[in-house]
């Protein structure tokens, strides 16, 4: 019971034998019952007329057919039946019996042979009890007492090798679906635990991404600002002084906004931590369910928290201040978004202003807001800059796109950027006022 299905199984033995002691358990078996049958083939030999070495090769052959009793136990138990008129195998008939009822052989061919044993157990039984009664001269005996006593004698050899071989059948039977059972779990565990690790992994780098976008998304822009405020710090320190201690004092509140915001942003990654470390010791998939429920905790209080669309002045108003010139167009009434809808709005129009600054420095931008029945349409269109490589200088390292795209999509919606006609860029940005499933928008 301490070995699994397939080990059990790779234990095998010479021939039909699937393990050694059962080859030898049947050899001794089998060498029992042939010393049985050949001293009984004695007596038949002389009550029928034969020679004694007749009834003695008999009685061998008959009795070794239980060598094979695990391969052929309806052979065995036929064989039985056929020597029980020269009152020979006991052993032979009640193992065979045993064996056949214990095998997976179907009910039915064991009900007939053990019903052939029975009958053939009966009438031998009910001739040799009423010859021995016709020896007893005087003797006054009922007429049912011969048939009484044949019946119970015939039931009594053969019902408790039958019952016992049902009995240690079915044990067995239900031994060998236990082990395939446990096989079969150990299996789906172990692909469990493979799809699990795989989930971590996914789990793993879907969290890098987000925190590259987080990071990419919050800290670029002020930088970005913080940049274009110092080049103009520079350009007119001389010239204007007063208005060079403005944008300096500008780039001050950009700069303690960025650190609040990455002191916000570790302190979640160090919450982080601390959960992950506080299951290590648990098992793998407990330890899964919990960073999961940990990290969409995280994610819902980083929604709530996170910037909407009424910030967008705000937002343009800084822009505004490092010398862009942003229009706002809102149509339609403002409606209750979901807090990922609200974020990743703001988070369109906030990379879109920011790659202006990048990229077309001095020139104008458009955001356009539309409010429709069940989405919202954000677009950001800025024209071509006055002087091709002006401006701060600022370094790009292509991720402000993708970050949008893949916000946008995650929840549902459509995404679109390129260049304009006119020598601009445009990007804009379809969500749902309900986000759907990851990576199921309508791109």
């Amino acid at each position: 019971m301490t070995t699994t299905g397939e080990e059990h199984r790779a234990a095998g033995g010479p021939w039909w034998w699937e393990r050694r002691r059962s080859a030898v358990l049947d050899g001794g078996l089998a060498l029992g019952s042939a010393l049985e049958c050949a001293v009984e083939g004695v007596g038949f030999a002389e009550g029928a007329g034969l020679p004694v070495g007749i009834g003695v090769l008999l009685g061998v052959v008959a009795g070794s057919v239980l060598l094979v009793r695990r391969r052929w136990p309806v052979a065995v138990v036929l064989v039985a039946i056929a020597v029980t008129p020269a009152e020979m195998g006991f052993l032979l008939a009640t193992v065979g019996l045993y064996t056949l009822a214990a095998s997976q052989v179907p009910r039915r061919i064991i009900g007939v042979t053990t019903g052939m044993s029975l009958a053939a157990t009966l009438i031998v039984t009910l001739m040799r009890t009423h010859q021995g009664v016709g020896d007893m001269a005087g003797s006054r005996i009922d007429v049912w007492f011969l048939p009484l006593m044949s019946v119970l004698a015939s039931v009594a050899m053969t019902a408790p090798p039958v019952l016992l071989g049902l009995y240690v059948g079915a044990r067995r039977r239900l031994m060998e679906s236990l082990r395939d059972r446990a096989d079969s779990l150990e299996t789906e565990l172990q692909l469990l635990a493979e799809r699990a690790e795989e989930r971590a992994d996914w789990a793993r780098g879907e969290e890098r991404t987000r925190i590259a976008r987080e990071m990419h998304d919050v800290v670029a822009h002020r930088v970005s600002l913080m940049v274009v405020h110092a080049a103009a710090v520079q350009a007119v320190a001389l010239k204007d002084p007063q208005k060079a201690v403005k944008n300096a004092a500008l780039v001050g509140d950009m700069g303690r906004q960025a650190l609040t915001e990455l002191r916000e942003m570790l302190g979640v990654l160090r919450a982080g931590e601390a959960v992950g470390g506080s299951v290590r010791g648990a098992v793998p998939l407990a330890a899964v369910g919990v960073a999961a429920a940990a990290a969409a905790t995280r994610a819902g209080e980083a929604a709530e928290d996170g910037p909407s669309l009424a910030e967008l002045e705000e937002l343009l108003g800084q822009s505004r201040a490092a010398g862009m010139k942003v229009e706002l167009s809102v149509q339609g009434e403002a409606r209750g978004y979901a807090p990922e809808v609200e974020q990743t709005a703001y988070r369109v129009v906030q990379e879109a202003l920011t790659n202006v600054h990048k990229h077309a420095a001095g020139a104008g931008a458009m955001v356009r807001v539309a409010h429709r029945e069940g989405e919202v349409a954000m677009q950001v269109e800025n024209g071509a800059p006055p002087v091709r490589g002006g401006g701060a200088m600022l370094p790009s390292g292509g991720n402000g796109l993708v970050g949008m795209r893949e916000r946008v999509v995650a929840l549902g919606g459509v995404f679109v950027s390129g260049e304009t006609e006119a020598g601009g860029f445009r990007v804009s940005a379809v969500l749902p006022a309900q986000p759907g499933p990851s990576g199921a928008g309508r791109a």
